[in-house]
C-alpha cells in the first residue's frame, strides 16, 4: 500500500505504475473518494464537536436558552445519523481502492507486458547435449517409480500426485539441503501455520486481487496459503520492531496450496503446475532504506543461485518487466532452470523487493534510533519449491538406461544413494 499523501502528490507516477503493471484500478475514483472522505470527516467531526459542546452547555443554560439548545442537539443528532453511514460508505470505497493501487517499480525495471519482455541478466552453466533421446520428467518418474500418478487423481482430482519411495526421499533431500544452506547463512528456520485469516492475505498483498487463487475454508473463515511468505510477514503484523533488531531473516518451510484458477488447461501434465507443493521461502524485514534493501535482495538471489549450482542445474536469471511483477513488487528477478523435457528455461525461483508495501498493509513499523517511527521494508525469495525443482534434477542428470545420477551435493541427504535406478 502506498501513502495516500504520496499518491496525491505523484498522481502521474502512480498512473504510470497502474498502466505498466496492468492493474485494474481507477486512480481518479480513488482521488475522488479521498476528497469526499476528507471533506466528510471535517463535517462529521465538526458536528460531533458541536454536539459535545451543547451537551456541556445545557446543564448551565438558563430556562430561556435550554429549549433552543435541546432543539439544536436534536437536529445535530439527526444530521450525524445521516452523515455517518454516508461517510462509512465513502471510507469503504476509499479503502477498497487503496488496496488495489500498486507500488512504484524501481527505475531499472523494464517496461513490458509479458514474460518475453523480461531482460536476461546472465546464464550460468551450459545445457547438456545428450547422445541419446532423453526422457521428460513424467517418463523418468514413471520409469523409476517415483510418482503415483493415477491413484491420487481418483480421490483428489486433476493436478494431484503422490511422491513414492525414492521420489518422496528426493523431495525431502532437496528441501533439507535448502534449509541447511539458509541456516548456514544466518536465516532462522520457521514452520508457520498454513491456514490464515483474510487479514494475513490482504496484508501481504495477495488479496483482494488474487482471491480466486486461494483455497477457502468458509466455515472457519480461513484460507490455505500459497507461500509461507504470508504467515512469515504476518508474524509481525501490528508490531513495532527496534532498529537494532533489523534485519530479521526467516526461512519458512511449509506446504503450500494454489487453485491455479488462471491456468486451466495449462501445464496439466506432470509436476510443473500442481495444487499442493512443498516450499522453502526466504523473508526479510529490513530498514526502510533502498541501498540496504538492494543488498538484501541480491543476497537472497545469491542463496537461490547457490542451491541450483549445488544441484548442477544450468539456469538463467532475468529482471522481470512491469507486467510480470506483482502488485506490491518494486524489483523482481526470476530464476529459470533449464528443463530438457520442455527444451526451455522455466521459472523455479523468484526474488522480490516489496519496499514498505506489505508493512503499511500489515502495520509493521520500526522505531528508529532517534525515536521516530517508520515502516519496515520486506523482501522475499523462493529458496526451493518441490516438486517443480525435481523436474530439472531428474531431466538434467538422466542416463541412457533411464537411471538418474544424483548431484554429489545431494547424495548425503539421500542416505548415500548416488543413483536412482528403474524398479
Amino acid at each position: 500500500m502506498l501513502d495516500i499523501a504520496f499518491i496525491r502528490q505523484n498522481a502521474d507516477t502512480v498512473r504510470a505504475a497502474i498502466k505498466n503493471k496492468r492493474c485494474d484500478v481507477d486512480l481518479d475514483a480513488l482521488l475522488d473518494a479521498d476528497r469526499a472522505r476528507r471533506d466528510g470527516i471535517v463535517v462529521v467531526d465538526a458536528k460531533r464537536a458541536r454536539k459535545n459542546q451543547i451537551a456541556s452547555l445545557i446543564p448551565k443554560a438558563t430556562k430561556e436558552e435550554r429549549p433552543t439548545l435541546i432543539e439544536e442537539a436534536k437536529t445535530i443528532r439527526t444530521d450525524i445519523e445521516k452523515l455517518e453511514p454516508e461517510l462509512a460508505a465513502v471510507v469503504k470505497t476509499f479503502d477498497d481502492l487503496m488496496l488495489r493501487i500498486p507500488s512504484i517499480p524501481r527505475p531499472e525495471v523494464p517496461i513490458g507486458a509479458v514474460e518475453a519482455d523480461n531482460v536476461e541478466v546472465r546464464k550460468v552453466g551450459t545445457p547438456r547435449t545428450f547422445d541419446f533421446t532423453p526422457k521428460d520428467h513424467v517418463e523418468l518418474c514413471t520409469h523409476l517409480g517415483l510418482v503415483n500418478w493415477e491413484g491420487p487423481r481418483k480421490f483428489a482430482g486433476g493436478r494431484s500426485y503422490a511422491l513414492i519411495g525414492m521420489g518422496a526421499l528426493l523431495e525431502l533431500a532437496v528441501t533439507r539441503m535448502a534449509v541447511d544452506l539458509l541456516m548456514a547463512r544466518g536465516l532462522t528456520l520457521v514452520t508457520p501455520p498454513v491456514m490464515v485469516r483474510e487479514r494475513a492475505l490482504t496484508g501481504t498483498g495477495f488479496f483482494p486481487g488474487g482471491r480466486e487463487e486461494a483455497y477457502a475454508m468458509e466455515a472457519d473463515e480461513l484460507f490455505l496459503v500459497g507461500t509461507s511468505e504470508v504467515p512469515l510477514v504476518s508474524l509481525h503484523a501490528d508490531d513495532i520492531l527496534e532498529e537494532s533488531a533489523l534485519p530479521i531473516r526467516y526461512a519458512g518451510l511449509s506446504q503450500c496450496f494454489r487453485r491455479e484458477a488462471g491456468a486451466s488447461g495449462k501445464d496439466t501434465k506432470g509436476l510443473y503446475r500442481v495444487h499442493q507443493f512443498t516450499k522453502v521461502e526466504q523473508v526479510i524485514f529490513g530498514l526502510p532504506d533502498e541501498e540496504a534493501a538492494e543488498k538484501e535482495h541480491y543476497a537472497l538471489l545469491a542463496n537461490a543461485e547457490s542451491l541450483l549450482e549445488k544441484l548442477e542445474i544450468p539456469y538463467r536469471v532475468a529482471l522481470a518487466c512491469t507486467g510480470e511483477m506483482g502488485i506490491g513488487v518494486t524489483r523482481k528477478h526470476e530464476v529459470e532452470s533449464w528443463m530438457p523435457g520442455r527444451n526451455a528455461y522455466s521459472e523455479t525461483h523468484s526474488c522480490s523487493t516489496m519496499g514498505e508495501f506489505q508493512a503499511r498493509r500489515s502495520n509493521i513499523r520500526v522505531r528508529k534510533a532517534d525515536g521516530s517511527l517508520g515502516f519496515v521494508y520486506t523482501l522475499n525469495n523462493t529458496a526451493v519449491a518441490s516438486p517443480r525443482i525435481l523436474i530439472p534434477i531428474l531431466e538434467n542428470h538422466q542416463n541412457a538406461d533411464g537411471s538418474v545420477t544424483l548431484p554429489k551435493a545431494l547424495v548425503p541427504y539421500m542416505n548415500g544413494i548416488e543413483k536412482l535406478t528403474p524398479r
